[in-house]
């Protein structure tokens, strides 16, 4: 009976070539404009919710409604900078994710198609092998060692 094969794709070179020269271009135009931030920032910042989104929503409505209730040490100018280019980085992320999640899924169906479609052929290998082909034991021996099961933990302890 033959394996389920859940996904089949190929990619054409050219197709390759020009999924790589758009990710390139991606790439260039966010080159000096985003950050990457390490995991200790990522904590300090985080990310603000939804409730928070509409505080700065509400108040961004309310200071173009009353602009001389503006704190004089707040920039204004700089303020709707950086929300608007929140809102153009907001929904490309959100692109970038969903296509992000879609690679990964699809490269999870292939690592699991192959994954089983190798233990087949470790399955036969080690038949084979059982059966004396030749060269089978060679791969047999070579492979078994990937599927070995003990593992030797060590402890210690200290006092």
């Amino acid at each position: 009976m033959a394996l389920e094969n859940l996904i089949s794709i190929s990619f054409t070179e050219e197709e390759l070539t020009t999924l790589d020269g758009h990710l390139d271009g991606i790439k260039q135009i966010l080159t000096g404009k985003t950050i990457n931030l390490t995991a200790d920032q990522r904590r300090q910042y985080g990310r603000i919710a939804n409730q928070n989104k509409l505080v700065v929503d509400k108040s961004k409505n309310y200071m173009e409604q009353h602009p001389d209730w503006m704190p004089r040490f707040l920039d204004k100018e700089e303020f709707d900078k950086d929300y608007l280019a929140r809102i153009q980085v907001e929904s490309r992320a959100q692109m970038l994710e969903n296509l992000s999640q879609q690679l990964i899924d699809t490269k999870t169906l292939l690592d699991h198609d192959n994954y089983n479609n190798a233990l087949s052929f470790y399955r036969m290998v080690r038949y084979l092998a059982g059966e004396n082909e030749p060269g089978a034991k060679t791969v047999y021996n070579d492979m078994k060692v990937l599927f070995n099961k003990t593992t030797t933990t060590t402890s210690s302890t200290e006092e």
